[in-house]
């Protein structure tokens, strides 16, 4: 698979995507990643991305031209997402879908705004991580890509630990683990974790998983997204 970014903080990425499952992907050859600077496809000397907003305002509003032009450029195959505030709520069904592509795109945004017509006449997707506001795309990319990226054959060592992962199976979050030591400052692991009759411990973590989906988010079980 191919991952491409588009971005003005290129650099923001060299670190993260080298790191852990994400890292060991590409150096596996099973995913390829391309972070683009949207700065060059601006035409000025100052390599401007952004300018006031039409019929005023505060703050300023990244151009459609660079984010138009730097996707001319990658010739992208597949979703071409925006990272956006006013996106959709991205969950693990979206990252399921991505996952089986050949290709995806993220623009990241930066600033107050981006020109409406690039989500209206260039992203495929627009997308949020929640109801709050970031300073740019970049984190909610890096998220995005992460959730993607570990669900591709042979990203994870073991895909039963991707299986037992919250949302997973669309309808519940994952019950509590524990390791050792068994007990840590007078606090102790179930007795049933300890039993070895794992059709015991699989109805606790059934049991358990269904109590917290119930506390914590009813709306899965009830099968309205929040």
């Amino acid at each position: 698979m191919r991952v491409n970014i588009v971005t003005i903080f290129p650099n923001f990425f060299d670190g993260p995507l080298g790191l852990s499952i994400p890292g060991r992907a590409a150096a596996a050859g099973i995913v390829e990643y391309r972070v683009v600077d949207l700065r060059h496809y601006t035409k000025d000397k100052h390599r401007t991305v952004d300018d006031v907003p039409y019929g005023g305002g505060a703050g300023m509003v990244m151009k459609p031209e660079p984010f138009f032009e730097a996707v001319d450029d990658l010739a992208p195959s597949g979703p071409i997402v925006l990272l956006s505030a006013r996106g959709r709520p991205f969950r693990h069904e979206q990252a399921v879908r991505f996952s089986v592509g050949q290709e995806l795109t993220l623009l990241c945004g930066h600033y107050k705004d981006v020109d409406q017509r690039v989500a209206d006449h260039l992203a495929t997707h627009e997308i949020s991580l929640g109801d709050f506001v970031l300073s740019g795309g970049e984190v909610a990319a890096l998220a995005v890509t992460d959730a993607v990226v570990r669900l591709l054959p042979g990203a994870l060592g073991d895909h039963d630990s991707a299986a037992s992962d919250s949302f997973y199976d669309g309808c519940s979050l994952s019950p509590p683990s524990y390791t050792r030591p068994p007990e840590y400052r007078g606090h102790v692991v179930p007795d049933v974790l300890r039993s070895g009759d794992h059709a015991r411990i699989e109805a606790w973590r059934a049991e358990q998983a269904e109590r917290l989906t119930r506390e914590r988010r009813p709306e899965l079980l009830d099968g309205e997204p929040d």
